[in-house]
């Protein structure tokens, strides 16, 4: 659609919107008068519009035409949200500044956020006062002290691990720090905030500081019970509600290693992770209860023959499923210490490298990585949400997720370790009874995923329901939607969204946004603190860090809280291997190592990343999607592997497939699109629909319910390299110019 410019559009204009005469003339006022004074085309004048023009209830056309009117002849970028220079002292940034910005950047530092990108630059140089800042803002105890925040790695082991070692001769448990009362908060504090669907008109439940201590201390006691030896694996396959959480709390602060498996994963995919984890038990649901619909979960386990189960009822009024030999009730498995209740728990410390989360990410081989979280991992996930969402005391965290994905433990740890609450909607987030929920509960920021955020605007599932608690969003898992996220702001009143982007080996982000810095739609306005990114050329090497350009994206290899080894595949191969080196560390950028291992260390090996990422002309970043044969369907990470096994094996006609991740024209999420190559090239005319249908089933079945398969495409051969590896990289850029509507 072609949009007017602001000074340009006429009252009759709004009123074609579907606008009355008289509003539509006091909006033409307002309009008219901020143009007057601002000009027809800036960030100033959007930003007064959206503040003091755009409301919830006006017609979303009304926001666009008034959105690309401003911005009409702006070029790429345009922020659709700036910071107040005065609401940014007031942020964890703003206040850290304003003590310790002259002692951090010298003659740098002016004001908050002219000198967020300074403080980013200072974080990556000097990891040692920046991290230790950072900690003792967000008040981590730890049993026994750090040596110091950094040891580099020395020259016999940089192959092992060119991230060094953080934190090193800590004990510390993540758990018990959830639990402490400090500065930030006190026992009769509330720390979750929770509706289960189905009881939309009934108060939003809560729990205090002191109330959530006595449950985790609890089942503590109970997981000692069971005789399971110190740091065995224990797996949680649940919902993420209060039980979950309390459950997670509690493995960690009794030295045990929580398992992640999402409540959606087949059977096969449980077992999977089960065996690679060798976990020892695991916790479960008899069933899933969304809306009128009971889904199985325990019958799941079983069928993945886990081992001992403990099974806690969908409602705690009802349990009435016949259980395995050797598995456990929940109300039996609290029975056996119910004379403990209220005692303390003393916290198991342990050094900062031991495992407390192994978590899974679907790498190009068909099985998932297993990637261990450390007790360092947590607090990267907390001081990502310190920083970039600027999640404090006294704050609401809402996000849709599960403890089978990194968002799940990111919840937990971001709002918790930063004296907020964390809000748990126990049903699906794509009803009017979760928007309702976001109302009560009074939450602060809402996460999101782009996909529910389409769903929300197809519907219009939020009207009428006021967000205007919201201090910001964050969205993460897919790519961003102009249009979608422009509407999504606009429910809250033009709350910014802070995109974040990350992964499960990381224990966060590697670039997000930030309150300090004016906000893109569908766009990242820096590295995360303590992180540097790298744009690969043609040539496999890095582009100036300034300039333009897009490419695989790498990181530098020294970054708080990210992975050091996996369980079930090499790490250096998988992060290290044939990466290029920068030489671009000097010694300013080395001063808090040893001066010998600066000299020798000059050159750093990046760290394997693979997404595509672009950096713009005006300095945001923009993601395109993997690199690799990994794909990002519905904001899970899934290899092209794993589904070409599957729908190989679904009709004897087919040769071979392809599962290839093609981004849609008009921006968001992947859509999964199958090439195929029939045994007999007649059958290339066939039904296509129909095998779809039967590819959407398998991969339904056999792999993630939530995965669907958008076409598929009939071809007489697969592109391949000369060693005779599929390349899925040209069948990607072939399929996303395709008009999807009429050829796919």
């Amino acid at each position: 659609m072609v949009y007017r410019s602001l000074d340009s559009v006429t009252v009759k204009d709004v009123e074609a919107l579907g606008i009355s005469s008289e509003l539509a003339q006091e909006i033409h006022k307002k309009v008219t008068e901020i143009v007057h004074d601002y000009g027809s085309a800036t960030p100033e004048t959007w930003n007064l519009i959206s503040k003091n023009v755009l409301t919830p209830n006006l017609p979303f056309s009304l926001h666009q035409a008034l959105y690309y009117g401003c911005y009409k002849d702006f070029g790429p970028d345009p922020p659709a949200w700036i910071p107040d220079p005065e609401s940014a002292l007031f942020t964890n940034i703003g206040r850290l500044l304003e003590r310790h910005g002259k002692q951090f950047l010298g003659s740098k530092y002016g004001d908050p956020v002219s000198s967020f990108s300074h403080l980013q630059e200072f974080s990556v140089s000097n990891p040692e006062v920046y991290w230790k800042t950072v900690l003792d803002e967000m008040c981590i105890d730890f049993s026994v002290p750090p040596n110091c925040i950094l040891q580099s790695p020395s020259e016999e082991s940089l192959t092992l691990n060119p991230g060094g070692k953080w934190l090193p001769g800590a004990f510390v448990n993540p758990a018990k720090n959830c639990l402490n009362v400090n500065s930030k908060r006190s026992l009769d504090d509330i720390v979750i905030r929770w509706r289960d669907e189905g009881d939309d008109d009934l108060p939003v439940k809560s729990m205090a500081l002191k109330e959530l201590q006595t449950e985790v201390w609890l089942v503590a006691h109970a997981l000692n019970a069971l005789g399971l030896n110190r740091g065995s694996a224990i797996a949680i396959d649940m919902p993420m509600n209060v039980y979950s959480v309390i459950i997670y709390l509690a493995i960690v602060l009794a030295g045990y290693v929580v398992v992640s498996i999402a409540d959606s994963f087949a059977p096969l995919e449980i077992s999977t992770r089960l065996k690679i984890s060798k976990a020892k038990a695991i916790f479960t649901q008899d069933l899933i209860i969304r809306g009128e619909k009971s889904l199985p979960l325990y019958s799941r386990v079983v069928e993945a023959q886990a081992p001992m189960a403990i099974v806690l009822p969908a409602k705690s009024s009802s349990f009435n499923i016949k259980l395995r030999d050797g598995d456990i009730s929940w109300p039996e498995f609290l029975e056996r210490v119910k004379k403990l209740k209220g005692d303390v728990f003393r916290a198991v410390e342990q050094p900062i490298e031991a495992f407390t989360n192994i978590l899974f990410s679907s790498g190009t081989t068909g099985e998932p990585k297993a990637i261990p979280w450390t007790n360092e991992s947590p607090f990267k996930a907390a001081a990502d949400a310190w920083c970039h969402m600027d999640i404090r005391k006294g704050d609401i965290v809402a996000w849709p997720t599960n403890l089978g994905w990194m968002m799940g433990p990111w919840l937990v740890y971001a709002s918790l370790l930063n004296g907020a609450s964390m809000a748990l909607y126990n049903g699906s987030p794509l009803s009017s009874g979760f928007s309702k929920f976001v109302q009560d509960a009074k939450v602060t920021m809402l996460g999101v995923i782009p996909s529910i955020v389409r769903t929300w605007k197809s519907t219009d599932c939020i009207a009428g329901y006021d967000w205007s608690s919201i201090r910001c969003f964050s969205s993460t898992g897919e790519a961003s939607n102009v249009d979608e996220y422009l509407w999504l702001m606009g429910r809250a009143c033009y709350k910014p969204v802070i995109e974040y982007c990350g992964g499960t080996e990381i224990g966060g982000g590697f670039v997000s946004g930030s309150l300090l810095q004016p906000q893109s739609l569908a766009a990242f306005s820096t590295s995360v603190m303590g992180c540097r990114l790298f744009i690969l050329g043609d040539d496999g090497h890095p582009i100036p860090e300034d300039a333009p350009g897009m490419g695989e994206l790498a990181l530098g290899p020294l970054m708080f809280g990210s992975s050091s080894t996996l369980l079930n595949a090499s790490h250096y191969d998988v992060y290290f291997k044939e990466m290029p080196s920068w030489n671009g560390l000097g010694k300013a950028n080395l001063c808090y190592l040893d001066p010998e291992l600066s000299v020798k260390h000059k050159s750093r090996i990046l760290r394997r990343h693979g997404d595509v990422f672009e950096r713009t002309s005006r300095g945001y970043y923009r993601a395109h999607g993997r690199a690799d044969d990994t794909m990002n369907i519905g904001g899970i990470k899934v290899s092209s592997v794993e589904i070409e096994r599957i729908c190989n094996a679904v009709d004897s006609s087919v040769l071979e497939t392809a599962a290839i991740g093609v981004p849609p024209a008009d921006g968001g999420p992947e859509h999964l699109v199958i090439a195929v190559v029939f045994k007999d090239p007649d059958n290339s005319t066939s039904d296509l629909n129909k095998l779809r249908i039967s590819f959407n089933s398998a991969v339904q079945r056999n792999l993630n319910p939530l995965f669907k398969v958008s076409h598929v495409v009939a071809l007489p051969s697969l592109p391949r390299t000369a060693t005779n590896k599929v390349m899925r990289r040209v069948l990607r850029q072939q399929l996303a110019q395709v008009d999807h509507n009429s050829k796919l």
